[in-house]
């Protein structure tokens, strides 16, 4: 094993600790204080109801379009992280890895179109994941599955823009807030402990959480400390294909095949057709801390500090067909095809000799710690006159210091048949040779990755507000905000396919190296296989040493950086007035923005890789406008428009290639310095109708005119024909003949995205008796969107809908609230979206109108509550109820194929809570 870096102690140890005696000093003179604590229960949010209304009055209380999840309603939710609590607000969706949720989008934005602020400054945060999902997040997309979402007490997702909310943002900037003491009466105690169960893993997870607060000294001066730890164990079972590749691909299957419909180019064979297990194993610790002084009614203080840190082991454990996908002169043009069935041009059945077959164990570690630390302070000089200030700096460090997998072959197997006839997410595989059989495999392949990304905010701002009159308040301010990121790669020096002899002097696998790898929950077959027993083999070689034939050395190609020095400032008035018998309010300002950027990387200059630095500078002017109606005193008219921008993509940025193969997966990245950023005209017009207390019936329409947009294009090419030197392939176990995916980013037209959400919250109390404590909550967004895209040469390709954008989505809830017990029940979904666009290989590219996609999901989740005494309750919540599947395809107007399939299982959680 490779040493893992010393962890040094963060600011927020040392915060924690001084807060910590600070609580312990003050705990037994708040142990008289019963009443208080009493009183305590009446101004917080303890009821799903009470944080719906909570919600509604941050949404009412607001100029812009705004929406919230407050307080408890994210603590007794079966949610496990940020994401999933954030998925309950209208407009927004979520894209899960391993069963959990992990980016958002807004409105049909992605993830690199949303900002997040944390405590009021911008923070990202990032963690790694299997190829299939894109690996290691070297991209401005929020990851959110590193934080519990008992460490927060309130989400915002601010879907328009004014001047004083920092620029970046397209689809929305999403406020999180850690909880701070004078939130509270006095003391305060709360601990939740819980034990989760997932019926896929047959695991049991404990989940802890907690929370102690004080002030003292008439309340000028406050600590809070809170934790939340939990493990998580889940098992993802499914399907995959990788992609479907026409009959010529990879020098095409051999000629003398007796099914000759399998030898055309317009006839499409999946390129890895398998089955996939994969078993995370996660363990994540939060832990906040605040301090606040308020030496005068005029004057505050807060210094606010948050630590998280996710560890993570994945094992993935695959075997598959890959002499479909090999180039050489041993790979596919082998394969003897010898029987088959074509529907719309897919090989959905085929019966084939000379096969290579592979099964493999890939075995992953990594870790992300983030810290953030903020001061704020805000002073009162005149009773019109205010300033404030907030300084802070964030880092979010990502390490998979093991990533390594080991490979076992069989080749030229006879009598292989794949079948996609029947269920095609479950298909039915014949070997040849038995799956389970330890004997006769060769040990083909240890490939070793490392990779490690670190990203850095360091913010400061000073704010004035002037209450120039009655009806008109002048605001203004000015921020620097240096932002950092850093990525790196080690690989072998060696080549991958050098691995050593057994004892036997051979490379045939014993069979004692040797597991096998079992599906339980999903019905394949086959079922069970036999995988190279990663531990053993690792530790008999040395594998993860770091010495001999498995000595690592920084990969050039991947080794790239981005900072940015970001200089704004903003003046915004804000007005109240009346037209005719109706008041009006609002704010309309400006925003000035000057980001000076400047990327590192590798490139390639005459086929000699060189490091690169690229240095430029643009402006962005941005006005914005919101404005509220007070058509009744309970039906509210909004409206808003403003330019937005959103800063090019940090991998897009890379001024040069990186070039990877890991496993099935051989890929050209280009990038491009250059790039524009996103800008965009933004309107929205709403309703509200607040109609009773704690209800609510809303419509938004809005429409985004974007000017300009990034395309990452692909293509499926030689690498011989991309000009690069054959000299970045070495050590790759690749050769210039092989076929690979071509990514570059390119500045599109852009287009056009309009669409409407509907909005529904209403308790009822209109009914009798128990009944009166139900209530709903219902939301539907429509988007549409058409965008011009472009191939890799800059000519027009196809125009389709945004990549992430979900025409139709909604959420449902259904709860009560009662004295003792209490219960929701709720269902998000959102319909297909595509992922990328054009599709990659030939028939499913431009020219065919191809695409690739993501299906839809609709989850329902569960949750009860009884309340033992006022101090104790008691819960039961259930996650993924109808163990809902993953599922991706690609498709041409003819076509429908799958990509990857999977399920993770339910979950059910078991708690109890203690409040004093």
């Amino acid at each position: 094993m490779y040493p893992h870096s010393k962890q040094k102690k963060t600011p927020v140890t040392l915060l924690a600790l001084s807060i910590a005696l600070a609580l312990q000093a003050g705990a037994a003179a708040a142990q008289d204080a019963g009443a208080a604590a009493t009183e305590l229960d009446t101004v917080t949010v303890t009821g799903y109801r009470a944080s719906v209304e909570k919600a509604l009055d941050i949404k009412r209380g607001e100029a812009g379009m705004v929406d919230a999840v407050v307080a408890e309603d994210i603590g007794k939710f079966p949610d496990s992280n940020l994401a999933e609590s954030l998925q309950r607000i209208p407009g927004v969706v979520i894209t899960r890895d391993g069963g959990e949720g992990r980016q958002i989008t807004v409105r049909g934005l992605g993830p690199d179109f949303t900002r997040v602020r944390i405590n009021g400054m911008e923070a990202l945060s990032t963690v790694g994941s299997s190829d299939g999902q894109g690996g290691t997040n070297r991209s401005r997309g929020f990851d959110f599955n590193v934080f519990a979402s008992d460490l927060f007490s309130q989400l915002i997702a601010r879907k328009t823009a004014s001047a004083d909310v920092e620029e970046g943002s397209l689809g929305a900037t999403v406020d999180l807030r850690t909880a701070r003491p004078f939130d509270y009466d006095g003391f305060t105690l709360v601990t939740n402990v819980q034990t989760a169960y997932n019926d896929a893993s047959q695991a049991a997870m404990p989940r802890f959480a907690g929370l102690i607060a004080n002030s003292w000294a008439d309340g000028k001066i406050g600590a809070l400390l809170s934790v939340a730890y939990s493990e998580r164990e889940t098992v993802e079972e499914g399907t995959g294909t990788v992609r479907w590749a026409g009959g010529t691909t990879n020098g095409g299957f051999n000629p003398n095949s007796a099914f000759k419909e399998a030898l055309k180019s317009d006839v499409y064979a999946p390129r890895f057709p398998r089955y996939t297990l994969m078993e995370h194993d996660q363990k994540r610790l939060g832990v906040t801390g605040s301090l606040q002084f308020k030496p005068s009614d005029r004057t505050t203080f807060s210094l606010d500090a948050l630590y998280s840190k996710i560890d993570a082991e994945r094992d993935e454990k695959y075997i598959e067909a890959n002499g479909l996908s090999k180039s050489d002169a041993l790979g596919k043009r082998e394969i003897l095809v010898n029987a088959g069935e074509v529907r719309n041009g897919a090989l959905v059945y085929a019966q084939m000799d000379n096969v290579d077959i592979r099964a493999e164990n890939r075995h992953d570690e990594w870790s992300t710690d983030f810290y953030q630390v903020s001061l704020d302070g805000e002073h009162r000089l005149t009773d019109s006159f205010t300033l404030s200030g907030r300084v802070g700096t964030s880092r979010s460090k990502h390490d998979n210091p093991v990533q390594a997998t080991i490979m076992m072959d069989k080749l030229n197997v006879k009598g292989y048949s794949y079948d996609y006839r029947g269920n095609a997410n479950k298909p039915v595989f014949n070997y040849g040779v038995s799956p389970t059989d330890p004997n006769g495999w060769t040990l083909s392949t240890i490939r070793l990755r490392q990779n490690y990304v670190t990203n850095e905010f360091h913010n400061g701002e000073l704010d004035f507000s002037w209450v120039i009159g009655p009806s008109f308040t002048l605001s203004g301010g000015v921020q620097g905000k240096n932002y950092s990121f850093d990525s790196m790669e080690r690989r072998r020096v060696g080549n991958e396919t050098a691995v050593p002899n057994f004892s036997t002097g051979n490379k045939i696998v014993p069979a004692d190296m040797t597991e096998l790898a079992s599906l339980g929950g999903l019905a394949g077959s086959p079922g069970t296989w036999v995988v190279p027993n990663f531990g053993a083999i690792a530790s008999m070689f040395g594998v993860l040493n770091g010495e001999g034939i498995y000595a690592l050395a920084d990969y050039a190609a991947s080794m790239r950086g981005v900072e940015e020095q970001d200089r704004s400032g903003w003046l915004m008035g804000k007005f109240s007035t009346e037209i005719g018998s109706i008041p009006v309010y609002g704010n309309l300002g400006v925003r000035h923005v000057r980001t000076k950027q400047t990327s590192s990387g590798i490139a390639t200059a005459s086929g000699t890789p060189l490091a690169t630095t690229v240095t430029r500078e643009y402006n962005d002017t941005l006005p914005s406008l919101n404005v509220v109606a007070e058509l009744t005193p309970d039906f509210l008219l909004r409206f808003a428009a403003a330019k937005v921008m959103s800063r090019p993509g940090l991998g897009s940025l890379t001024p040069g290639v990186t070039v990877n193969v890991s496993g099935s997966a051989k890929t050209v990245s280009g990038g491009n310095p250059m790039l524009d950023p996103v800008r965009a005209k933004s309107y929205d017009l709403g309703l509200e109708w607040y109609f009773d207390e704690g209800a609510m019936l809303g419509a938004t329409v809005f429409y985004k005119d974007i000017g300009s947009y990034i395309q990452n294009t692909r293509e499926t090419r030689v690498y011989a024909d991309s000009g690069l030197p054959a000299s970045l392939l070495d050590n790759l176990n690749a050769s210039p003949s092989d076929e690979f995916t071509f990514t570059v980013p390119v500045n599109t037209p852009g287009g056009k995205l309009q669409g409407v959400e509907l909005n529904y919250v209403q308790p009822f109390t209109f009914l009798p008796g128990k009944w009166s404590n139900l209530g709903t909550q219902l939301n539907y967004t429509y988007v549409d969107s058409d965008i011009q895209y472009l191939l890799s040469s800059g000519a027009t390709a196809q125009k389709a809908a945004m990549t992430g954008q979900s025409k139709n989505s909604w959420n449902a809830t259904l709860f009560y609230e009662g004295e003792r017990f209490s219960g929701r029940v709720s269902a998000t979904n959102r319909n297909d979206y595509l992922i990328q666009v054009p599709g990659t290989e030939a028939g499913f590219n431009s020219d065919a109108n191809g695409v690739h996609g993501q299906s839809g999901t609709t989850i329902v989740d569960a949750s009860i509550h009884y309340r033992i005494s006022d101090q104790l309750e008691l819960s039961l919540e259930g996650a993924n109820l109808t163990n809902e599947a993953q599922e991706s395809w690609v498709a041409n107007p003819s076509v429908s194929l799958p990509l990857e399939y999977s399920q993770t299982g339910r979950t059910y959680t078991l708690g109890l809570r203690y409040r004093f």
